[in-house]
């Protein structure tokens, strides 16, 4: 006679991967809100210091960073000259009024930056400020 032990005895046929799935997710969420944070840190662009700043227009407003390696970080993504003429080709149709705020490193070359004003200024784009830290007043 067989009992009720010896009918459930043949295992696990299958296995949920639902858990494995919703871990998988949530760390690909966390990955995606810590990769901007992670690259901003990893580039550390020291500012030069001034008493002024100029940039205040209500227009949107697209950051760059140019590092002391001569790196361009356009919107948060690390682009070559190439891939920024055609970003910057395209907000000359669609957004001509968009103002650049340009961080160099104090360390940057005054080459590097004068190569992506010349990017902004050969796609028709002319509105741009450089970015400073004020000196904080004694």
């Amino acid at each position: 006679m067989a009992t009720k032990l010896d009918l459930d005895d043949d295992g696990i046929n299958e296995i949920n991967i639902t858990p494995f799935v919703d871990v998988v997710l949530v760390l690909l969420v966390i990955f995606m809100v810590t990769a901007p944070v992670m690259l901003k840190e990893s580039l550390k662009v020291n500012l030069p210091k001034t008493l002024t700043s100029d940039l205040t227009s209500k227009a949107a407003t697209v950051g760059v960073a140019i590092t002391k390696e001569g790196q361009i970080v356009f919107n948060g993504a690390l682009l070559s000259d190439e891939a920024i003429q055609k970003e910057l080709l395209s907000l000359a149709k669609t957004a001509p009024e968009t103002n650049f705020l340009i961080s160099a490193d104090t360390d940057s070359k005054h080459g590097d930056m004068v190569r992506f004003i010349d990017l902004l200024k050969r796609s028709g784009l002319n509105r741009f400020a450089l970015q400073v830290e004020k000196i904080k007043a004694n």
